[in-house]
C-alpha cells in the first residue's frame, strides 16, 4: 500500500500559493528559471539527482529533470511551470485569492497546481525515504504554452527510457476526469502581400491584401468538420495601415486540433495548397502538426485503471475523458509509453480570468499521483 504522508490541502496551497505569486510568462526566461531554481533547491535538499538543460533557443527557461535512486526504466512525471498571462497579472485583474473552496491565481490550475503535486511527491518520497518500484524522473518545463518548442526533446528522451508517463495538467470538468487520449494539434501562420494604393484615386491599381485574407479565412474556417472532430481557428488577424491605403500585407495565425494523424495530414495538405501567387496577391503558408493525437491504448487503460481504485481510496470518483486540448503527453503517447494525463487538481477557467482551482481537493489528488509514483512497476 502507499505509504508516502502528503499533509494535508491547506498546507499544500501555502506552499503552492508561493508557485502561484511567482509569475512565470512562457518568454521570461529569467521568471521561469527563478521558479526552477526553487524546486531544485528543494529537490537537492532531499537528495534528487538533478540534470538542469539549457534552452537551445534564446528566451526560454531551462528543463529541470529531477532523479530519484532505483534500477530500471523509471515512472516520469512531467509538469510545466510557464503560464499564458503577462506580468503585472497578480497585481492588477487576478491577484492570488481564496473564495470559500476555491483558490484563483494565473496559471494556478494550468498547471501550477500539478505541477507543485508532481514536485510534492517526488520531494517527499525522497523525504520519507518511502520505497518505490521503480525509480522517478521528474520534468519540469519552461514552454508547454507556446508549444514546447526546447523541452520537447528532453520529454522525449526520458520518456524513451521510461515505464510509464504521468501528466498532472488540470483535472478536467465538473467531475474531474483524467485525461487518457488527447486530439493532435498544430498551427500555421499565413502572410499575404498585396499591392498599396490610394483608396480613392487609385483604387484599381491595389490588391488588397486584407481582402485576400478574409477569403482565406472562410475557406480554413470551412475545413472545421465536428463530426470528424477537426476544427480550425484563425486569430490573431491584422493588417493594413490607414483606411485611405489598400493594404499591401495581411496575415493570420491558425490553430487546429484533429483525431487523427490521418485527419492531421489532411488539413495540412489542405491548407499548404492555399499558398501561391495570383494578380498580384501573393500567400505564403508556413507550419503544420505541432503535437500528434494522443491514442487511447490498453495499457493506458491499464494505468487508469490503477489511478481510478487509488482515488477511490482517497475518497473521490476519478472518471476518465478524451481532451481537445494538447499537452505533452502527446509527445509522449504516440511514441508507445503508456501515459495518463489530466491528474492534476479539479477547477476551471484555464487561460481565463476566473481561473482556479478547488483546493480542498489538493491533498486527496495529490496522494493519488503519488500512490502511483510509488507502485508502478
Amino acid at each position: 500500500m502507499p505509504r508516502t504522508e502528503i499533509g494535508t490541502s491547506d498546507r499544500l496551497l501555502a506552499e503552492l500559493r508561493g508557485w502561484v505569486e511567482r509569475e512565470t510568462p512562457s518568454t521570461d526566461a529569467a521568471a521561469v528559471n527563478g521558479l526552477l531554481d526553487v524546486a531544485e533547491g528543494e529537490l537537492r535538499g532531499v537528495g534528487a539527482v538533478i540534470e538542469r538543460r539549457k534552452a537551445a533557443r534564446e528566451g526560454f527557461g531551462d528543463t529541470l529533470i529531477a532523479r530519484t535512486p532505483g534500477e530500471g526504466p523509471p515512472v516520469m512525471v512531467a509538469g510545466h511551470v510557464d503560464t499564458v498571462w503577462d506580468h503585472g497579472t497578480l497585481a492588477g485583474p487576478m491577484p492570488f485569492r481564496l473564495e470559500g473552496d476555491r483558490a484563483y491565481g494565473p496559471g494556478i490550475y494550468d498547471m501550477k497546481a500539478g505541477s507543485f503535486m508532481a514536485f510534492h511527491s517526488v520531494r517527499e518520497i525522497l523525504r520519507q525515504t518511502i520505497p518505490t518500484r521503480r525509480p522517478i524522473t521528474l520534468l519540469l518545463t519552461p514552454d508547454e504554452e507556446v508549444g514546447s518548442p526546447t523541452s520537447r526533446a528532453a520529454i522525449e528522451r526520458e520518456a524513451a527510457e521510461a515505464c510509464a508517463v504521468l501528466i498532472p495538467e488540470p483535472a478536467g470538468g465538473l467531475t474531474g476526469s483524467c485525461v487518457t487520449g488527447r486530439k493532435g494539434t498544430g498551427s500555421f501562420t499565413i502572410r499575404v502581400a498585396g499591392r498599396s494604393a490610394h483608396a480613392g484615386g487609385n483604387w484599381s491599381e491595389g490588391r488588397s491584401a486584407v481582402v485576400a485574407l478574409s477569403r482565406l479565412i472562410l475557406a480554413i474556417h470551412g475545413m472545421t468538420d465536428l463530426d470528424r472532430g477537426v476544427t480550425t481557428n484563425c486569430a490573431p488577424i491584422w493588417g493594413g495601415t490607414r483606411s485611405n491605403v489598400i493594404p499591401p500585407e495581411a496575415g493570420c495565425r491558425v490553430d487546429f486540433r484533429v483525431p487523427s494523424l490521418e485527419e492531421g495530414a489532411r488539413v495540412v495538405a489542405a491548407v499548404h495548397a492555399l499558398a501561391g501567387s495570383e494578380d498580384g496577391i501573393s500567400i505564403a503558408v508556413t507550419g503544420g502538426m505541432n503535437r500528434p493525437p494522443f491514442p487511447e491504448t490498453e495499457a493506458t487503460l491499464g494505468l487508469y485503471a490503477r489511478a481510478r481504485a487509488f482515488a477511490e481510496g482517497h475518497g473521490y470518483r476519478l472518471p476518465k475523458q478524451h481532451r481537445g486540448g494538447g499537452s505533452d503527453g502527446n509527445f509522449t503517447a504516440v511514441m508507445g509509453i503508456p501515459t495518463l494525463d489530466g491528474l492534476g487538481c479539479t477547477g476551471g477557467g484555464a487561460h481565463a480570468p476566473d481561473e482556479h482551482i478547488r483546493w480542498p481537493d489538493l491533498a486527496p489528488r495529490c496522494a493519488t499521483l503519488c500512490a502511483l509514483l510509488e507502485t508502478l512497476e
